[in-house]
């Protein structure tokens, strides 16, 4: 299940399920146990019948009619923190194992 469908058609899963929701709710809205079954079951009756490989299905769930405001924060450019640089990205990777290799 995905709300990023640029990223899912970049990657190209077997099969996929996307909702217009905003990042991390894919389920749906908290406090609507109802609407998330709902949600959850067509998403596994879409799992269940995709035979062709990299198929994306859109469910017709709305997260707001009404407001749609989410969207610009979510995906407004600069949302993300600034990503390090390769030797400081190489840098927190070796210390992160050696944490590990250590434990």
């Amino acid at each position: 299940m995905t709300s990023a469908i640029d990223i899912t058609q970049a990657v190209r899963p077997p099969r996929a399920v996307f909702l217009n929701f905003p990042l991390g709710h894919q389920t749906g809205p908290p406090d609507q146990a109802e609407l998330q079954r709902k949600i959850v079951t067509d998403a596994m009756r879409a799992f269940e019948t995709i035979t062709t490989p990299g198929t994306i299905v859109e469910l017709p769930y709305v997260w707001d009619a009404n407001d749609r405001s989410w969207e610009d924060r979510d995906y407004t450019k600069g949302w993300m923190p600034k990503r390090p640089s390769r030797d400081a990205a190489d840098a927190q990777e070796a210390e992160r194992q050696a944490r590990f290799r250590r434990a």
